[in-house]
């Protein structure tokens, strides 16, 4: 499986952005989508993941209410939808994906698929 995003840059306090990634080869192996995040000099820090089959969503405390995670099956596409950026969400946002959804669906280590990243950078 194949994870490529799209759609960062920089973007003022406040404003939205749309992130996108494309999965290609064996998605149909996929039962759980989402995106990581890592800050310069932080720790890898999951922000949201959607189960493919059922297509329920989970969230970080700390994108909840401001970012949705959605996807378009038929396109083999994910989505990150930003609003009310701050500061904070400044950092290199990950793609993600899993085969298996018994595990903890927020420990960014359970993960099999990685993309390369997009850089979201929120001025204030």
């Amino acid at each position: 499986v194949q994870l490529v995003e799209s759609g960062g840059g920089v973007v003022q306090a406040g404003g939205s952005l749309k992130l996108a990634c494309a999965a290609s080869g064996r998605t149909f192996d996929v039962e759980l989508m989402g995106w990581m995040r890592q800050g310069p000099g932080e720790r890898r820090e999951f922000v949201a993941a959607i189960r493919a089959a059922t297509s329920m969503t989970f969230y970080s405390d700390s994108v909840k209410g401001r970012f949705t995670i959605s996807t378009d099956g038929a396109k083999n596409m994910v989505y990150l939808q930003m609003n009310s950026l701050a500061p904070e969400d400044t950092a290199v946002y990950y793609c993600i994906g899993r085969r298996h959804t018994g595990q903890d669906e927020f420990l960014v280590n359970t993960y099999e698929y990685w993309g390369r990243g997009t850089q979201v950078t929120v001025s204030s």
